[in-house]
């Protein structure tokens, strides 16, 4: 019987092994804010931002993904359509550095060694840590002192990839990063001026392409269409 069960796990294992390739790429696109400062729209690419990501491709429908990504963040009231935000007429800009690793998901199957499959929409869910800038303190001479800290976000979005040329594949993506934290904008109730009230946790976007280069062993994948 034990012989029997690592029998079939070396069968499992060796077939995994086989059927795996890898991609890394680059990421370029822009991102935008929704929080307590600026433009409430939840898809408005304003600032330019990019980063490198690498995917584990497990079988034609699922792979594997991490990403790191900066991300560029600004918010100005004045461009904002709320009457009162106008009138508070604050602003902000701060950097994310984002670290995030998940799945993605594809509505078909993919694998660009066949003509067949070459293309395919797809979703994507995450885990992240950001770092990025908050206030921490208010000097008796009003002068306000910021520090970096950690936080974390649910990253996840929609996208479509295909076959560019050879092993290089191109992917158009609209990803929302929900936070765990209100202080992206420097929002914080320990300083009276920067204490905006809050409606919730701040979410920012990435909308952007992706190109990818795909290596490894080729996807003999079994399943496929015929």
């Amino acid at each position: 019987m034990k012989k029997r069960v690592l029998f079939i796990l070396s069968v499992i294992i060796s077939t995994i092994t086989l059927a795996q390739s890898h991609e890394v790429g680059i990421l370029l696109g822009g991102s935008n804010f929704i929080g307590d400062v600026g433009r409430t729209n939840y898809i408005y690419p304003n600032k330019l931002s990019g980063g490198i990501m690498y995917k584990f491709n497990i079988n034609p429908r699922i792979a594997l993904r991490g990403n790191y990504t900066y991300i560029s963040l600004q918010g100005n009231d004045s461009n904002s359509d709320n009457s009162f935000r106008k009138l508070q007429n604050r602003s902000f800009s701060n950097n994310i550095h984002e670290f995030a690793a998940g799945a993605e998901f594809n509505f078909y199957d993919y694998n660009i060694s066949d003509y067949r499959t070459t293309y395919t929409p797809y979703i994507f869910a995450q885990l992240a840590a950001f770092n990025h800038g908050t206030a921490s303190k208010r000097a008796l001479d009003d002068e306000i002192y910021f520090q970096n800290k950690f936080s974390f976000a649910i990253p996840f979005g929609i996208g479509i990839k295909g076959l560019l040329f050879d092993s290089l594949a191109i992917a158009f993506e609209i990803g929302a990063r929900y936070t765990f934290t209100d202080e992206i904008d420097y929002s914080t109730p320990k300083i009276n001026n920067l204490d905006f009230g809050g409606n919730g946790n701040d979410l920012y976007t990435f909308t952007g392409i992706s190109i990818v280069y795909t290596f490894g062993r080729p996807q003999c994948y079994s399943g496929l269409t015929n």
